[in-house]
């Protein structure tokens, strides 16, 4: 509470207490005097109580999440021997109030409704004194600031790149070395094992003495994986909240589906040994390097978890990928760059799966003019993917069977 600030009713008794006393002086009266003399004494005691107060302090704890997937973080303040009165809002709710005492705590619990960093607790406090009936100023908001990991749909199966690189790994290579399929057999040269000679197509095909064949093998290959996470656009399957984008109502926004097919695809990739790389489009978009092992796969997950909505960046670069690396774009497509970058990377010779992370689409609370206004964005949808599909871009739906359809394509010869 700030110092010298008087309550209206100390106030009002100070007043009463200076009337009755010039009226005990005006009147030689010394017993009316008197009178005023107790009044005068409680409104000095509230004025020094007053001045002696402090500014009460906002504790929020570690937020928890308990069996029932709620947040739970614990709220107390801190005054010299006065009440608190502490107003805490709720994952941006209708604000709650509580009266604290000096030591009390209270939890508040919240349930989070979208993946992604949010704010499950922000509270103010303020000094009340219940004597006197008077209150001092509200302190500064203090917040809790918690990420929500998405969900990881499981993926037997990843597309690859169309030439691997790595010199090791699950997945069969395309040149000559250990662990893969069958390629070929071949004349014996410097720097073959003898254990690989084959005998049999060595009675068959040599031609003069000491001509061996061996048979080789495919080598065994890691492949690199960029999921590259377009942060520019978070919109909602409600269209009515697209302008306001409230997340209350919104529904799944387009940023909960690609932080969920951002993880599952981290989580396959780096069960198959593989590098995987995370790049957000927009503008102070993070980066994360390609790496492999569980270490990688927590820094992605924690990575993911934190991508948030971000404007759009005055000039869209290409973002740094991997040579040889297949690229999975997740976007709503709705920005022609996106789709421009998508293709830029198809003609340099990347593999690109396009991951279509709009979520279905309530429309049912639009006008006329709003619904015109939609069907003519869902075509201009439309003929991006056109243009993607011919420049031999796959292309996935993730809302529904999205993981099932990765899974067809990786099925495929790339």
């Amino acid at each position: 509470m700030r110092q010298g600030r008087v309550a209206s009713g100390v106030a009002a008794g100070a007043i009463v207490a200076l009337l009755v006393a010039t009226f005990g002086l005006l009147t030689s009266r010394a017993d009316v005097a008197a009178l005023g003399l107790p009044v005068a004494l409680s409104a000095a005691f509230a004025v020094a109580r007053g001045r002696t107060t402090v500014e009460p302090r906002v504790l929020l704890g570690e937020p928890t999440r308990n069996a029932n997937d709620e947040v739970v973080t614990s709220v107390s303040a801190e005054a010299a021997g006065e009440a608190v009165h502490v107003v805490v809002s709720l994952a941006r709710t209708a604000p709650r109030h509580v009266v604290l005492a000096p030591g009390e705590r209270v939890d508040a619990r919240s349930r989070p409704r979208h993946s992604g960093p949010w704010i499950p607790v922000e509270a103010t406090a303020r000094v009340v004194d219940l004597g006197a009936g008077d209150a001092g100023p509200h302190t500064a908001p203090q917040r809790v600031r918690d990420a929500v990991a998405p969900s990881a749909p499981p993926l037997a199966a990843l597309p690859v790149p169309t030439s691997l690189t790595g010199l090791h790994g699950s997945h069969a290579g395309r040149r000559a070395g250990q662990g893969g399929d069958f390629r070929d057999i071949h004349p014996f040269a410097p720097g073959d094992e003898l254990r690989r000679v084959d005998w049999k197509a060595t009675a068959r095909l040599a031609r003069r003495p000491g001509e061996l064949f061996v048979r080789r093998v495919d080598a065994m290959s890691d492949a690199s994986l960029a999921i590259v996470v377009d942060a520019s656009v978070d919109i909602g399957e409600v269209v009515g909240t697209w302008a306001t984008g409230d997340p209350e109502r919104s529904g799944t926004t387009s940023l909960d589906l690609a932080r969920e097919a951002a993880r599952s695809i981290s989580a396959a990739g780096i069960a198959a040994g593989d590098r995987v790389g995370l790049v957000e489009l927009g503008h102070g978009g993070r980066i994360v390097r390609s790496g492999s092992g569980a270490r990688q796969l927590a820094r992605l997950v924690h990575e993911i978890s934190a991508i948030e909505p971000r404007e759009a960046s005055a000039t869209m670069r290409v973002p740094p990928v991997e040579r040889g690396a297949i690229i999975y774009l997740a976007s709503t497509f709705l920005d022609a760059e996106i789709a421009d970058l998508a293709l830029e990377w198809a003609a340099v010779g990347h593999r690109v799966v396009a991951i279509d992370v709009l979520p279905l689409l309530d429309a049912s609370r639009l006008g006329a003019a709003e619904g015109i206004g939609l069907r003519l964005v869902q075509a201009g949808r439309e003929e991006t993917f056109r243009s993607l599909r011919h420049a031999r871009v796959d292309v996935v739906r993730w809302q529904g069977n999205g993981a099932q359809d990765v899974e067809l394509i990786a099925r495929r010869p790339a």
